[in-house]
């Protein structure tokens, strides 16, 4: 069974830096796409970043570009979100996801595999 852990969340200040990590098991996503999403309160969920098999990094242009970075260690099979200068509009619940056999990394329904997610509140 597949198994999406997140961490590496908590209460942090506006200008402060994260790392969240996602661990896999059950399976080894090492040539598959792995992304992160993230839903604020009342909002819907939104793609952040995501990295292809091969390593292409995409991320949402407009918010986190510039200031989150996503990588992933293959051996470990574990995928990272690190995130720099962060903004009280950060704040949300982040989700790991992975694997998409056809389709969008932009598109949350067109990936296989969920984590429960990890909070994120960032003050002001």
């Amino acid at each position: 069974q597949v198994h999406l852990v997140e961490s590496g969340g908590g209460l942090v200040q506006a200008g402060d830096s994260v790392r969240l990590s996602c661990k896999a098991s059950g399976r080894a996503f090492s040539q598959d796409a792995m992304g992160w999403f993230r839903q604020a309160p009342g909002k819907d969920r939104e793609f952040v970043a995501a990295i292809t098999w091969i390593g292409n990094e995409l991320y949402r242009a407009d918010s986190v570009k510039g200031r989150f970075t996503i990588s992933r260690d293959r051996a470990k099979n574990t995928l990272y979100l690190q995130m720099n200068s962060l903004k009280p509009e950060d704040t949300a619940v982040y989700y790991c996801a992975a694997s998409v056999p056809r389709g969008s990394y932009y598109v949350q329904d067109d990936y296989e595999y969920w984590g429960q997610g990890t909070q994120v509140t960032v003050s002001s």
